[in-house]
């Protein structure tokens, strides 16, 4: 296996260190209009208060980092994630994952930040790369890459691997990014249409992980798209990535079930030095249990 790299992450006042040696990165997933008609149209005119709701909600949670989306359709984007990005600086110090397809959004996002962002994504399309990697050097970000490329997302862990190696021949060879600012998507795809999906992104976590030790991400609730019960199925997909190198995670942090399941792999991969945090936590929710007990007494 390859040396642990560390991904650090900042706000202005805030660092997250990403690593498989340290506790795993809950990215909260929230603050994006996808799915969500109600919240696309308030942004769709002007209206960001939801972003506030959100932000406590995701906090309160246990994020490690937001991740902050503004693709509405028929809206300025750029406009609008600088705004978010604004916006959200001054409701937490948790540092941010820029996220759009858009590069004019991705600049006015990342102009918008305060500290070294995450920046989501680049695939391994060259015109792709030559587009967002300029940006990503420029602001000293780190980037998420997938490894697939426009007219294919492999089946074969084998190839994903071979598209990582390609994707770090460009960042890290042409474009100067350091290694372990670049965090790979494993591409997790939904089981509802074929249930050997999921041992497929763990092989390819596996791989990416022996050959490269590079730090991995990738969006939790597309294993489970479709089904019921996707707390249950999170809850138990995301320890088994993390046993293969899987080091954080976009999520949906106010599951409880899936957060717990993420600290309790922690402690028992040796992430949770003599079990603090797992102890801290379970202290802090019999507190809020007893508190709770006593206003309705």
């Amino acid at each position: 296996m390859s040396d642990v790299k560390h991904t650090v992450i900042r706000s202005a006042t805030r660092e997250v260190v990403i690593g498989s040696d340290q506790p795993f990165c809950l990215i909260g997933e929230r603050l994006n209009p996808t799915g969500r008609k109600i919240f696309a149209e308030q942004l769709r005119k002007g209206d960001l208060s939801r972003i506030a709701v959100d932000v406590e909600q995701q906090v309160a949670g246990g994020a490690t980092m937001l991740d902050v989306n503004m693709g509405v359709p028929l809206a300025d984007e750029a406009e609008l994630l600088a705004k978010a990005v604004t916006m959200v600086q001054e409701l937490t110090d948790l540092p941010l994952c820029i996220d759009s397809s858009v590069i004019e959004a991705l600049e006015a996002g990342l102009g918008a930040y305060r500290g070294k962002a995450l920046v989501n994504s680049i695939t391994g399309e060259r015109e792709r790369m030559d587009a967002i990697l300029p940006i990503v050097k420029r602001y000293g970000a780190a980037v998420i890459a997938l490894p697939n490329e426009e007219d294919e997302i492999p089946d074969e862990p084998e190839r994903r691997l071979e598209i990582t190696k390609k994707i770090l021949d460009v960042a890290v060879g042409e474009y100067e990014i350091p290694i372990e600012d670049i965090v790979i998507d494993p591409l997790a795809m939904p089981i509802g249409a074929d249930t050997s999906l999921v041992k497929t992104t763990l092989r390819t976590i596996e791989l990416i992980h022996d050959e490269f030790g590079l730090n991995m991400t990738l969006g939790a609730g597309n294993v489970s798209f479709g089904m019921p019960g996707r707390a249950a199925l999170g809850a138990a997909f995301l320890p088994m990535a993390m046993q293969c190198g899987l080091t954080s995670a976009i999520m949906d942090v106010r599951a409880p079930q899936m957060v717990e399941a993420v600290k309790a792999a922690d402690l028992l991969l040796g992430n949770d030095d003599w079990g603090a945090a797992w102890i801290a936590r379970s202290r802090a929710a019999v507190a809020a249990a007893k508190a709770a007990a006593e206003q309705t007494a």
